[in-house]
């Protein structure tokens, strides 16, 4: 591993935890209808995350350049490359490696999406962004997820165990950095599969909880698990308090807090 890319995930993992606890808010293209409220008014939404300085924010090239300038510096950035559907019917990249470097990003991230035909070109995809940031030093985080086609022709995000160690197990066959997959609701499962990959396993922070604490209680499990940290979405711009959101999260991966004690910690209710 070269020295800028040690540089770079130093910066993204250098709370002394060890741990990542980074935000996304590069979905557009996957809401087919109505953007969620969190991401209606997206400036406003990232001085509220940025107040409680999480470990990085991950967002698409667009947005980057013009609603980052004010946040630059303050908080690590990641760079999505992905706008695409579990289903393939959006299936695209809007950025390339040495786009994140001109922005000053400590990461390039981009998704595949495992199962069914597409799989081999999804992952190729990632391999060539793998060959292109060798160029440039920097790190490649994957967020990938394993699919199910129904019957019917829908397409669904799965969560068992071997699907999850087939991602992570994709992942490091192509070659990235950071793994970023979804908590398969084990804690002893995803400790097995965390155990067997050789680069840092972060999780995703999954569909909507029903409650904060709710989401709060699966990041306290992937911490048990021994995952490298969690990447959280719609559970923090979803909420009505994202600046407490992001401070109880932080103090479940980087302090190991219960979900009641951060929630507490946060002065949020539940």
């Amino acid at each position: 591993m070269g020295l800028g890319k040690q540089i770079h995930l130093g910066r993204l993992f250098g709370h002394s935890s060890g741990r990542l606890c980074s935000i996304a808010v590069d979905h557009f293209v996957g809401y087919h209808e109505v953007m969620p409220p969190g991401l209606r008014d997206l400036p406003r939404t990232l001085r509220q995350i940025v107040a409680a300085k999480p470990d990085a924010v991950t967002m698409q090239i667009g947005t980057a350049r013009t609603c980052w300038a004010e946040h630059a510096g303050k908080v690590p950035l990641i760079v999505q490359s992905i706008m695409g559907r579990p289903d393939d019917t959006c299936d695209e990249h809007l950025a390339e490696p040495d786009d994140a470097v001109r922005l000053g990003a400590d990461a390039f991230a981009t998704c595949a999406f495992i199962r069914g035909r597409s799989e081999g070109a999804h992952l190729a995809r990632v391999s060539r962004f793998v060959r292109q940031a060798e160029t440039w030093d920097i790190p490649v985080i994957l967020h990938i997820y394993p699919r199910h086609f129904a019957p019917d022709g829908s397409v669904e995000i799965v969560y068992e165990p071997q699907e999850i160690a087939w991602c992570v197990r994709c992942g490091i066959e192509v070659g990235v950095d950071v793994i970023k997959v979804p908590y398969c609701g084990d804690v002893a499962s995803y400790r097995q599969i965390i155990d067997s990959c050789p680069v840092p396993v972060v999780a995703a922070g999954g569909p909507k909880a029903s409650t904060l604490g709710d989401a709060l209680a699966m990041a306290s499990a992937v911490v048990e698990a021994g995952a490298k940290g969690m990447t959280i979405g719609r559970n923090v711009w979803g909420v009505e308090q994202i600046t407490q959101a992001v401070t109880a999260f932080k103090a479940v991966v980087h302090d190991g807090l219960s979900a009641q004690q951060a929630m507490k910690q946060a002065g949020q209710a539940r």
